[in-house]
């Protein structure tokens, strides 16, 4: 039962990021219980509404990152649009965007003009490089970060390419260091009053992930550089992918009492008694060995077997589940990590929701992703513009909403 407000109850965030990083950003801040406005550009708005999966016209992509949003979409070249943005940023707290650096100092959104007009400004950035060093004007995606950061360099097969990660590693942990920023800056300023610029790197997350190729490489002299290994970790035996009779599963049983109880599950207690096994550097010595004695049992059994086995013993397990087999598990819906939602477009929508608990309050977000310029005339009005003011720039184009918004209006 919620008994306490949610932690960043109070806290208005201004959100002009598109695509990923910085949407996912302002999306857990929402969750924490800010007021997130999205202010986007006439006529496209965020890119990420240009992305799939598509119903009626509505992006999936768009209202997975965007729950719990209000929606302002002005026009930011018009002196009257700037105006309203920047009398909105005067009553933020944070203002979040996630462009290549030096675009918003042309828009007159850049951190120095933002906190001119308000001292108290946490004003976090996200892009691919950062906002210093030589690579700081370069575009860049995700995948850019990934390549480039060494961690691309260890997936898929020893002699092929390697394969894409399917799922956006750099962008979400980028949004995630975001967020863990954004809230020690606010802290820190209830001691000195002033909020400060957050510069996050897409790459710079992506290096700072490594948790084992960088000090392997450095503590050896530079000898030692992690490549392509396939579907285990050879200074893990055992943590890897083991294909069964009607699909995969992994097995993490690197720890001497979990290899002993593997061990015993495929080769009875002569495996289990094999001293050769029993630390991590006779384990690692006969890689080869042992993983062909794990995938000779896993190939005769269904993964089920194999999991219900293993999970008998206390050994680490699972399958390698499709997405349609995540949404039906009973843990997933144990933690709520499926939100349900109604869209004023789509009716009722089922999205993946924070990733985080709190004993007190709820986080999850109930409120779907805003129609482009949705709440425009509402923003305005709160900030002190008189309703003719806001009729002139709604029929010259600098508050701009998309058709949907009127159907709903008159509904």
């Amino acid at each position: 039962m919620a008994t306490q407000p949610l932690p960043l109850a109070g806290i208005r965030v201004v959100d002009y990021t598109h695509f990923l990083a910085g949407p996912y950003l302002s999306r857990c801040l929402a969750g924490l219980g800010a007021e997130v406005i999205k202010v986007e550009r006439p006529t496209a708005g965020d890119a990420g509404r240009h992305h799939p999966y598509f119903i009626d016209g509505q992006s999936g992509y768009f209202l997975q990152q965007n729950m719990g949003k209000q929606g302002l979409c002005v026009n930011l070249k018009d002196a009257r649009g700037l105006k309203l943005v920047h009398e909105l940023v005067r009553t933020a707290d944070v203002f979040v965007e996630n462009y290549r650096p030096g675009a918003l100092e042309k828009l007159g959104l850049g951190y120095k003009a933002l906190s001119q007009l308000n001292p108290r400004l946490v004003y976090c950035s996200v892009s691919a490089y950062g906002h210093t060093g030589p690579d700081a004007s370069r575009p860049g995606f995700g995948v850019i970060a990934e390549a480039k950061s060494g961690a691309m360099a260890m997936l898929g097969v020893p002699g092929e390419s390697p394969p894409l990660f399917r799922m956006p590693i750099a962008d979400m942990y980028a949004g995630i260091h975001g967020v863990a920023a954004v809230c020690a800056a606010l802290l820190g300023r209830t001691a000195t009053g002033k909020g400060q610029h957050v510069d996050t790197a897409l790459y710079d997350c992506m290096v700072g992930m490594h948790d084992f190729a960088v000090q392997c490489y450095t503590m050896s002299g530079g000898k030692e550089i992690p490549v392509q290994t396939g579907y285990d970790l050879p200074q893990s035996t055992v943590y890897g992918v083991f294909p069964a009779r009607d699909g995969n599963l992994v097995i993490a049983a690197q720890v001497d009492d979990a290899w002993k109880r593997l061990a015993k599950v495929i080769g009875g207690e002569a495996l289990a008694a094999d001293t050769r096994f029993h630390h991590p550097d006779g384990r690692n010595a006969n890689r080869a060995e042992i993983l062909g004695q794990i995938k000779a049992w896993t190939k005769a059994r269904s993964v089920q077997e194999c999991t219900a086995a293993l999970d008998a013993a206390e050994v680490p397990c699972a399958p390698v589940q499709n997405i349609d087999a995540v949404l039906a598990d009973p843990q997933v819906k144990a933690r709520n990590m499926i939100v349900e939602q109604e869209h004023p477009v789509l009716g009722k929508i089922r999205l993946a929701n924070v990733p985080f608990k709190f004993s007190d309050c709820d986080v999850t977000l109930r409120t779907a992703a805003p129609l482009m310029g949705q709440h425009n005339r509402e923003i305005a009005a709160k900030l002190g513009f008189a309703q003719a003011e806001i009729d002139a720039m709604v029929a010259d184009g600098v508050l701009y909403a998309e058709e949907a918004v009127a159907r709903l209006a008159a509904a």
